[in-house]
């Protein structure tokens, strides 16, 4: 997974799959904006959300029918997809139709999942958990070298800050890069604010831009987004995705930071 500092990569998509439908519009729309802007696009959803703060939450559509979609809309559009796995098994069976595995915060450090990603032949993105220092990442990159990856990468995503909050320190990114790693900043998952609302995550959408924005200054090598057509019917994550209408101006944003920063 080429991230080579040239241009930023841009991981882009809803937080879940609400629909086959939806799912598809969405990576069209991202697609037109790729071919447009010749933006490096990666599309994101998830087929399960596995950590939901209640119960009775929507999850998505499974394992085997959102890796279909995922894979649908890769082949047919051309366009790099990934999504997040929960267990060996996931990992091994998503490989088979995605570009680029996830792996979730709080998994961060569950070694038979890092070893099986490791292990499948694709690029992994770990999330750095919420709970985690910027040097902890360390053992982590340790265990995929060992398992045989060496394309991989991390998202930063804030940290806990007090209840129902995080904070997003710019500081990470410029530390784990000195590593030698690539770094991925999460601008909506950075503005979230976990069981804020009670029985669902609530969370600050209209910071996300300003977060992202700091981040490209700060060195990042790309931006992970969610993003939907209208975050207030989103059935995950809306209230820190960014509407899909503002996406355009806010990519823009970011290449110019970029550019700016890179020259």
């Amino acid at each position: 997974m080429a991230l080579d500092g040239a241009a930023p990569v841009f991981i882009l998509g809803p937080c879940v799959i609400e629909s086959e439908e939806s799912a598809w519009q969405l990576a069209r729309d991202i697609k037109e904006i790729s071919e447009k802007e010749g933006y490096r696009i990666i599309f994101k959803a998830s087929y399960d959300k596995a950590n939901r703060t209640s119960i009775d939450s929507f999850r998505g559509p499974g394992l085997e029918e959102g890796c279909r979609i995922l894979g649908d809309i890769g082949r047919d559009l051309k366009l790099p997809v990934t999504t997040d796995v929960h267990s060996p098994h996931d990992a091994e069976y998503a490989a088979q139709f995605v570009d680029l595995l996830q792996i979730p915060a709080f998994l961060c450090r569950q070694t038979d999942l890092i070893v099986a990603a490791a292990g499948s032949g694709r690029p992994v993105n770990v999330k750095k958990g919420q709970f985690l220092a910027p040097w902890d990442i360390r053992p982590i990159a340790d265990k995929l070298r060992s398992a045989g990856c060496a394309d991989f990468f991390f998202t930063e995503r804030g940290s806990s800050f007090g209840y129902n909050n995080l904070v997003a320190d710019m500081r990470s990114i410029p530390l784990m890069r000195e590593d030698g790693h690539r770094v991925i900043f999460d601008a909506t998952h950075s503005v979230q604010r976990p069981g804020g609302a009670g029985e669902s995550s609530s969370g600050d959408g209209t910071l996300a831009p300003a977060l992202a924005r700091a981040a490209v200054a700060a060195g990042c090598d790309g931006v992970f987004i969610e993003t939907h057509a209208n975050p207030a019917q989103a059935k995950s994550d809306g209230p820190n995705q960014i509407p899909m209408a503002e996406l355009p101006a806010v990519l823009a944003a970011l290449a110019a930071i970029h550019r700016a920063t890179n020259q």
